[in-house]
């Protein structure tokens, strides 16, 4: 393989990952496309599809919320990781489910929309190949249940990787590169309910290690939210130039080492990103 295509492939396998990448400009016809219509595991990706369906719904976003201890998703982040009882808004809520990737917030707000009237919201906007299965907490539950304990070390065991549903997208929520870029053109372009608010949370997300690390520059704007799972490591953002360029990234990885570092697998989707969107910007 050569050309563009070819040189992401290979920062790929350098990584040690198998990759799905899809470019788009957001005012213009380029795209660039490396298996971007093979399902791929959302994992944390799925809150962006999330707030836009909140946003969509006729739920108050001033509404309170108290969200208890031992009885609130968990998690290493915001509101999961703490210990007394919180009192929120909606809002508020769909900000930490965005900018650190709160899995309390963000299942406080699906239990108030509903599984199906989320997946109904993603039929209505056409995105026929994304499809959310789970809450943040069943993901918890069917690792530590497929894994056999909920000890991390088991983690790293590939036989155990094997047998885990939420790496599996028929099982998992899941999408397509392709889907997601396509999702974010809808919010970039004001064509769905409370999309300033989503680019304002997505652009303050507070992971700089993935998409950010590929545009290091003071002027270019990156808005993105990542996801994690075992093995999988993505993130789907907007980068924006000031000469009003507007490029839409979705990158989905998996690496072949169970390692939970990996500091080459979370910067290759940098360095992808910035291969696709240079090749966009070159007319390409």
């Amino acid at each position: 393989m050569s050309g563009i295509r070819g040189r992401i492939e290979a920062a790929f396998t350098e990584a040690g990952v198998t990759g799905h990448l899809h470019a788009a400009d957001l005012d213009g016809p380029g795209q660039l496309a490396v298996r971007a219509d093979a399902p791929v595991c959302l994992a944390s990706v799925f809150k962006v599809p999330l707030l836009v369906a909140w946003h969509r719904s006729a739920l108050d976003p001033a509404e309170q919320i108290t969200l208890h201890p031992g009885e609130r998703t968990g998690g290493p982040t915001g509101i999961g990781a703490m210990q007394d009882p919180i009192t929120l808004s909606l809002r508020d809520l769909a900000y930490l489910a965005i900018a650190v990737s709160d899995n309390a917030a963000a299942d406080a707000l699906l239990d108030r929309i509903g599984l199906p009237a989320l997946n109904e919201t993603l039929a209505e906007l056409g995105l026929t190949a994304t499809t959310i299965r789970h809450r943040g907490r069943d993901l918890q539950t069917t690792m530590a249940q497929d894994a056999g304990g909920p000890d991390p070390a088991l983690l790293a065991d590939p036989a155990v990787l094997a047998r885990l549903r939420v790496l599996d997208p028929a099982r998992t929520n899941s999408s397509t590169a392709r889907e997601m870029t396509r999702l974010l053109g809808l919010i970039w372009r004001d064509e769905t309910p409370g999309a300033a608010l989503l680019r304002r949370a997505m652009g303050l997300q507070v992971w700089p290690h993935r998409l950010s690390s590929g545009f290091p520059f003071d002027d270019v704007r990156v808005s993105g939210k990542t996801g994690t799972l075992p093995t999988v490591r993505n993130e789907i953002g907007v980068v924006e130039y000031p000469d009003g360029g507007r490029y839409a990234v979705a990158v989905f990885t998996r690496s072949a080492s169970t390692a939970f570092a990996l500091p080459a697998a979370d910067a290759v989707i940098g360095a992808t990103a910035r291969l696709a969107v240079d090749h966009l910007r070159a007319g390409g």
